[in-house]
């Protein structure tokens, strides 16, 4: 029925089926829809319209829509649903979502909320929200398939059968001895392959590859993405498996990790979307802002000093704009090579020095280039051979140094465990301009009774 509707006919569609209170045509929209589709709808829903939508929902249906919404709609949804409906799609969301859910909640809701639940998930939410933030423990779930080492293939296959429905993803399964470590993986091929009366631990891979609770999850991320796997086990003390972390969780780790880089290198601090009220976007951005408006007056201060030099060439002024700008660009060009690189690979000695170098011969090749092409701009321009060998130089130079500190500044940062990504563009931009007016200026002041 929804599969030949445009996007806007489905809408209207399921306003029409709320508005005629028509549940079952509402359930046939629904059935034909992803879950993402679900959230869409509900989120771009008239508010009028959006209880009746939550009533129409399967338990199911409603936890499948809560994993798809952000927090602040989760919160909403969870407001309209009130505490008994609550609780049911809560016991059925996987832990480590609604862990994440849960722990910006006033403590007063949160134990409201647990206490209605189930009592064996809400000791697993509970024990989840112990872990350090942004750490594996946190982001895992309770939700997978293990079996002890003295299984056959058919103890195994008979156990899948019975829990396939409560595992996120059965691609691994994971064998355990009887204190409960992790001593081995097998896969699905493993099984098809297998005779139904061997043993497991005759099959299984014994070296697996696993993290421990408190392993930082951009790590995390790294090592699935360095293994392509789906998941990967998370251990505690003395290899006991406590849970998995997936690759849907690590997707959002990705993205949340990319988005925070994003607000550092632009120096806007806290998550700004398009939500945010214009007072507090500008209040989260004001900190960094007023730092680099001091840090600027530097900038004029040294035009101040150089006065003398500009008053004998005003033809000076037209080339700072050009000068400071294109040094600010390439720092910051650099800076995000930097984070983005240090994101998928660890940074040792030989490989920070390989990039500095590397960086260099980018930044002198650049300013070659840049400065020859502005040298003969400035001589055309101006009628000036030595204005348009000062202004060529000191770009060769600013670009130079801006590539490099947009390299090296990070780096470390990196090595004094601060993340890379507050070496800002703004900060980098307002460093790369106080030292490329020196060098011109300098450059300038040195030449000045020939540019006169």
């Amino acid at each position: 029925m929804s599969m030949v509707m445009t996007e806007n006919e489905l809408t209207l569609a399921i306003i029409q089926s709320l508005k005629d209170g028509k549940k079952v045509t509402f359930q046939v929209l629904m059935e034909e829809l992803q879950p993402y589709d679900v959230a869409q709808q509900f989120i771009h829903l008239p508010p009028k319209h959006q209880n009746k939508f939550l009533i129409y929902l399967s338990l199911e249906q409603l936890t499948d829509l809560m994993q798809e919404l952000n927090k602040e709609n989760q919160l909403e949804v969870l407001q309209k649903l009130g505490i008994e409906k609550s609780t049911q799609v809560l016991d059925l969301m996987e832990n480590d979502d609604l862990a994440t859910l849960l722990s910006d909640l006033d403590p007063e809701k949160i134990e409201e909320l647990l206490s209605e639940m189930k009592d064996e998930e809400s000791e697993v939410v509970q024990n989840l929200m112990n872990y350090p933030p942004e750490t594996a423990g946190r982001i895992m779930n309770n939700r997978y398939v293990w079996i002890p080492r003295r299984y056959t293939v058919r103890d195994t296959v008979d156990k899948l059968k019975h829990f396939a429905e409560l595992a996120e993803y059965l691609n691994y399964l994971y064998v355990i001895d009887e204190e409960k470590k992790l001593v081995g993986v097998v896969s699905y091929k493993d099984l098809l392959l297998a005779d139904l009366y061997d043993k497991i631990e005759d099959i299984m891979y014994s070296r697996v590859v696993k993290v421990d609770v408190h392993t930082d999850q951009e790590e995390v991320a790294k090592i699935i993405s360095r293994y392509d796997f789906v998941t990967i086990p998370v251990i505690e003390a003395d290899d006991k498996l406590v849970g998995v972390v997936t690759v849907d969780d690590i997707i959002d780790v990705v993205i949340s990790e990319a988005n925070e880089d994003i607000e550092k290198l632009s120096a806007s601090g806290k998550a700004i979307d398009f939500n945010t009220r214009p007072l507090v976007a500008a209040y989260r951005r004001l900190p960094w802002l007023i730092l680099l408006l001091f840090i600027g007056l530097i900038s004029g201060s040294i035009i101040s000093g150089f006065e003398a030099t500009l008053e004998q060439v005003v033809a000076l002024t037209f080339f700072m704009p050009m000068i400071a700008g294109m040094t600010g660009n390439t720092g910051t060009q650099s800076l995000a090579v930097v984070v983005r690189g240090l994101v998928s690979q660890d940074l040792e000695l030989k490989s920070g020095i390989k990039l500095i170098f590397r960086e260099l011969w980018v930044g002198l090749i650049i300013g070659i280039i840049c400065g020859i092409l502005i040298s003969i701009i400035a001589y055309i321009w101006r009628d000036n051979f030595v204005l348009g060998l000062v202004v060529g130089s000191s770009l060769v130079l600013t670009l130079i140094i801006g590539t490099l500190a947009g390299t090296i500044i990070p780096l470390i940062l990196y090595k004094l465990k601060i993340d890379p990504a507050v070496a800002s563009g703004p900060l980098i931009t307002t460093i790369n301009d106080i030292l490329s007016l020196l060098i011109y200026f300098g450059i300038a002041t040195a030449f000045i009774t020939r540019l006169s």
